[in-house]
């Protein structure tokens, strides 16, 4: 299949629509039970974060129908902001899953949408399973499309690309035609927005749970004839070309092939997933020298300038949202005190003096020559004694691990 005009929009639209769930292995299915199941245990973690509170608080202001339930409140609102609180407490932790080629975290753009739609409508899990698979895919392809460009210019693609994954779920659940499904991708594309610029904020979570929300808003309004450009991918001043990214021939040839799925990561830590190979790296250090971190004279991070932007401009965090994302932070906090599940972030752990002062030990160095999710630490007792360990979490998929709280 060549790329020159390739009408990608509508040959994402076909497959979503035509993909016969029978066809999926069943294997594909299992993975997104894993899913599902670490998707509503980060959200109930979540679910009494201050931002969720708010939420829920704006939710009840604006109205509506009882329609769809808000996790872990025993409440009912109406399936849009159903999708926009669940969304956001699934990622208020930033203990939610990820995948390399997603440029960050799928599920908890299409769970919310998909789970507030099939309670409205009854719709059966295996629908509901089948539409999250459809989602998934949809979102790795047009993720493999933009590549890492789209994520180095400052959009947080978790937003941009949520949008246009959830959308694609809910047209599936929905059981929208070709037609409508186009427009629904149409809808929710025109939507894209999200920067990089709120990590460690409020915002950051809210991006999930707008993605998932608007996704599903833009399938709903498509059922109803709402149009919208049917080339919002590759079309001018469409979304590859305002936002980064081109036509991936093998990406689009994969449709219906390969699931992706089984890339998809659960995490250990719960912090940043730009952390979690300086984390492993330095912990397998102590661990096996059978160091005291008291005696550590310093530790230098080699890790790629993506992952410094991320997870590293955040040198002296003041909350536990900061804290995760600060490599500083989280290096010192796992060696001190050998924790990086959910009790580790919180503004009291965050601003301990003791941690604060083992943070001046640790420097952050850009290598080029490293992967965006790979480290390289160097730590040092004295001038004799240097130990180096290398982590690359890039392609590993850690599997449904018991999570820290």
């Amino acid at each position: 299949m060549g790329t020159e005009g390739l009408k990608l929009t509508k040959v994402i639209a076909q497959f979503i629509v035509e993909t016969d769930g029978l066809d999926i292995p069943a294997m594909i299915y299992e993975h997104a039970k894993v899913a599902f199941l670490d998707w509503f245990a980060v959200t109930m973690a979540g679910k009494n974060e201050p931002l969720v509170l708010k939420l829920i608080r704006f939710a009840d202001l604006m109205g509506g129908h009882e329609q769809a339930t808000v996790l872990g409140y025993g409440l009912k609102t109406n399936v849009s902001m159903a999708a926009l609180i669940n969304g956001s407490a699934s990622h208020a932790l930033d203990y939610d899953d990820v995948m390399r080629v997603f440029m960050g975290h799928p599920s908890v753009t299409l769970f919310p949408s998909l789970l507030a739609f099939s309670e409205w409508k009854e719709k059966s899990g295996n629908d509901f399973l089948t539409s999250y698979i459809i989602g998934l895919k949809t979102g790795t392809c047009i993720g493999a499309c933009l590549g890492p460009e789209h994520y180095s210019a400052g959009w947080h693609a978790t937003s941009t690309l949520g949008r246009l994954a959830s959308a694609a779920g809910c047209a599936r659940l929905m059981r929208l035609g070709e037609e409508q499904t186009v427009h629904a991708l149409g809808i929710a594309g025109t939507q894209a927005s999200g920067f990089k610029r709120v990590f460690g904020t409020m915002s950051k979570p809210f991006h999930a749970g707008r993605a998932s929300q608007v996704g599903l808003e833009a399938a709903l309004l498509a059922s109803e004839g709402f149009t919208s450009a049917k080339d919002i991918l590759e079309g001018p001043d469409g979304f590859f070309q305002l936002l980064r990214g081109q036509v991936n021939e093998e990406a689009v040839n994969s449709l219906g092939k390969t699931w992706d799925i089984e890339d998809l990561v659960q995490k250990y830590h719960a912090s940043c997933y730009f952390t979690h190979s300086p984390i492993e790296a330095s912990m397998a250090i102590i661990n096996k020298e059978g160091i005291n971190p008291q005696k550590i004279q310093s530790i230098r991070i080699y890790v790629s300038q993506m992952a410094i932007d991320v997870a590293g401009r955040i040198e002296e965090p003041n909350t536990g949202l900061e804290g995760k994302f600060s490599m500083q932070y989280v290096v010192a906090n796992a060696l001190l005190r050998g924790d990086t599940g959910l009790k580790s972030f919180t503004d009291e752990k965050v601003n301990d003096p003791r941690v604060r002062e083992f943070m001046k030990k640790i420097s952050l160095i850009g290598d080029q020559e490293l992967t965006w999710m790979s480290a390289r630490v160097e730590v040092k007792i004295d001038s004799s004694k240097v130990y180096s360990e290398f982590s690359d979490l890039s392609e590993k998929n850690s599997g449904l691990k018991i999570k820290k709280l």
